[in-house]
């Protein structure tokens, strides 16, 4: 019979223990919001140390497969364990840091100027994108589509050709950074709320508002497991 909770080897520990839990998660039949093993177990059942299942753990989390409740055990956010490549995640998370500082720089001052020169049309777009992540995450989703719409309007509304190029030019990397924190537990309806103050700071024609709104929210984004995770601490 087969059984993918037996003891591992020694190599790349971390990644052995994902490939079980993804042949476990796949045995066993488990869906969204089941539970997977607690750590301890884990690690006695694998023959390892409880660090390396943390390990896998986080880089589960941080891929949005997994939600790790503190003290309250792993559960599947998503009906397979299917990751993508480690190099492909450490990658990510070298380049995300340069990224947020980017979006930092250049969305504050997209945020200054939208509030003092947005019109009608641009604060009915800021509105349509709010709405359209409102519906997302009533529906389950995270958000996504609304997020990118609504930085959208706020770019168009600041009026700067240039630092609408500059925005152009890291839009992939942007939108790797919005998926990246969304997909963080409790993310999608936080991001939503911060949206907000930076609407009506805009609506309300107050640059200073704006600006720390922004602010907030950014370093809000910031704040993702990926960037807590080394993928060189894995040992026994």
């Amino acid at each position: 019979m087969p059984e993918a909770l037996r003891p591992l080897s020694r190599s790349r520990l971390y990644e052995q223990v994902v490939a079980r839990l993804r042949e476990h998660v796949r045995e066993r039949g488990l869906d969204v919001g089941d539970r997977l093993p607690p750590e301890r177990e884990l690690a006695e059942r694998l023959g390892v140390s409880r660090a390396s299942v943390k390990q896998a753990l986080v880089v589960l989390e941080v891929q949005g497969l997994v939600e790790v409740r503190h003290g309250g055990g792993s559960y599947l956010r998503r009906a397979s364990l299917d990751t993508e490549p480690v190099e492909e995640l450490v990658a990510r998370q070298r380049r995300l840091p340069e990224v947020l500082e980017a979006r930092e720089a250049l969305e504050t001052k997209l945020a200054d100027l939208a509030a003092r020169r947005r019109t009608d049309e641009d604060l009915a777009e800021i509105d349509a994108a709010l709405a359209d992540m409102r519906r997302e995450i009533a529906d389950g989703g995270l958000g996504v589509d609304g997020d990118r719409r609504f930085h959208a309007a706020i770019t168009a509304a600041g009026r700067s050709g240039l630092l609408a190029e500059f925005m152009r030019t890291i839009a992939a990397e942007i939108a790797e950074s919005r998926q990246e924190s969304l997909r963080q537990p409790r993310r999608p309806a936080r991001s939503l709320a911060q949206h907000e103050r930076i609407a009506e700071a805009i609506r309300a024609g107050d640059p200073k508002a704006a600006v720390s709104a922004m602010r907030r929210h950014l370093r809000t984004v910031s704040r993702v497991r990926l960037l807590s995770w080394d993928a060189d601490a894995d040992q026994r």
